[in-house]
């Protein structure tokens, strides 16, 4: 299949004849369905679905119909995001046949301007993870190298990305979900204010963290599909939409004014990942940016607030998959107890019993007062934080992510994983929307810039970001 990078370009193609809708994804779904017993992207292909689609949008072409935004660019949708009458696991064996009779808006609004679902991608059971390991389906697989993991949990979302079966992605993001896999995978992918974009029909991980985001080629194409989803939503009362997408401004660099926040700065990273950093710093300096070293009180605890908010909204959460109302239910059982604990025991992985069981553990009588309380006490001060940077400053710039891909064998203890998130948790943690820039390390790996704005300023983020595409693409 000829590679597209753009969706204009791909619109461009179509409407010019040299090939049409159902070619082009028919030629899509082979080489995804080919390319995916290795590399574990997707764990479910929809090919009817996509064919359907692309016949209906042959011919509203050839009857010189309007043409939606997103006309015939194939999309994967993480399997966390329902589509109607397509099989939902959330990576997990608690929904392993679970097939929703229900759509997700976002999911409404992509059809509705002329999108082609490809799939529903791998993941991290329940979203909680950084790698996919913890998929009930397998590890996805690193496009750009086999033997390294491609992040998670939308590792699924960047990998089908990375691997070309589709343009764009939709992922979920509830601590950096959307940017560590796109970074790993070596591509930019954004989180949105939180509120842009309507969760109605997304699995819940934490109401308060989850926003929707956007995995893609460049940034004007994940501003497209963000712009097409956003919006307020009668089924979700935390949907207040979003006008910052409509378009992507130029930016003088002499007017930019940016913060590195000094707990970021001063984290430990990979020695690569640190000199390339530096050297990004220095350049914006260079052609005349404000580049500012900051401080903060509260950003430095992100990682310990994140963790007691976050499991103490996942034990409620996942408190709806008992066995008895839909989901995995035990073969054997002598009464609704037995049966609640085995369903629950059996149909739930590792790292999700653990999370459940740690904000059951906070958010007993006795300890909400000392955990979970004052988690919010800090998570206050973490916002306060930012909007005194924001006074100052237009954006934060930080690395996405600590380290590299790792290998798919190196096994890591879920702290070490945790420690690495200083620099995308809070950004959930205060509702901001951020971005995440690929710069090449050499090997075939790259690290992130994280570009990080003030609530509802997405298009300033993108902005910023695009400045930044375009200084690595010329190579600073």
């Amino acid at each position: 299949m000829e590679k597209i990078q753009s969706v204009k370009e791909l619109i461009e193609k179509y409407k010019t004849g040299a090939f049409t809708v159902t070619e082009y994804i028919q030629g899509l779904l082979e080489e995804s369905k080919e390319k995916n017993k290795d590399l574990n992207a997707y764990i479910t292909i929809t090919e009817d679905l996509a064919l359907e689609t692309a016949k209906r949008l042959d011919q509203k072409l050839k009857n010189k119909e309007e043409l939606g935004a997103l006309f015939g660019v194939p999309i994967s949708i993480k399997d966390n995001i329902a589509i109607e009458n397509v099989k939902m696991t959330c990576a997990s064996k608690m929904l392993e046949d679970f097939v929703p009779p229900y759509q997700a808006s976002l999911v409404d609004k992509i059809l509705a301007q002329d999108g082609v679902i490809i799939g529903k991608t791998n993941m991290d059971e329940f979203a909680m993870g950084s790698d996919t390991k913890h998929s009930y389906f397998g590890v996805t697989k690193n496009p750009l190298n086999t033997e390294l993991v491609a992040g998670g949990s939308s590792g699924g979302a960047a990998a089908s990305v990375a691997m070309d079966s589709c343009l764009l992605a939709v992922g979920t993001d509830t601590g950096g979900s959307v940017r560590q896999p796109a970074c790993f995978c070596g591509l930019p992918g954004m989180k949105p204010t939180y509120g842009s974009i309507s969760r109605s029909g997304v699995a819940s991980m934490a109401n308060t963290f989850d926003q929707p985001g956007v995995i893609g080629k460049n940034l004007e194409d994940i501003r497209l599909l963000f712009d097409v989803m956003e919006g307020s939503d009668p089924k979700d009362a935390t949907a207040l939409g979003n006008q910052a997408f409509k378009k992507l401004e130029d930016m003088d660099l002499s007017s930019m004014k940016i913060a590195l926040v000094d707990c970021q700065m001063d984290m430990d990273m990979d020695e690569d990942i640190k000199k390339a950093y530096e050297k990004v710093v220095e350049a914006l300096r260079t052609k005349g940016a404000q580049v500012d070293r900051v401080e903060s009180k509260n950003i430095q605890y992100g990682i310990i607030v994140y963790h007691i908010l976050v499991n103490g909204e996942v034990a409620p959460n996942l408190s709806r998959y008992d066995g008895l109302r839909y989901g995995h239910r035990t073969e054997d059982f002598d009464n609704v107890n037995e049966m609640f604990i085995k369903s629950r025991s059996e149909g739930f992985g590792n790292e999700v019993k653990r999370r459940i069981m740690v904000g059951t553990h906070i958010l007993s009588l006795d300890l909400a007062k000392e955990y979970y309380e004052k988690a919010l006490q800090v998570r206050h001060g973490i916002i306060d934080d930012f909007d005194k940077i924001f006074k100052d400053y237009d954006v934060v710039l930080s690395p996405t992510y600590p380290v590299k891909p790792y290998r798919i064998d190196e096994s890591l203890s879920p702290v070490e994983i945790y420690q690495s998130d200083l620099c995308t948790v809070p950004v959930n943690i205060a509702g901001l929307p951020a971005l995440t820039i690929p710069y090449p390390l050499g090997n075939g790996l790259s690290m992130g810039l994280q570009v990080t704005a003030n609530r509802f300023k997405d298009d300033l983020c993108l902005s910023y970001g695009k400045v930044l595409e375009g200084m690595v693409k010329n190579e600073l």
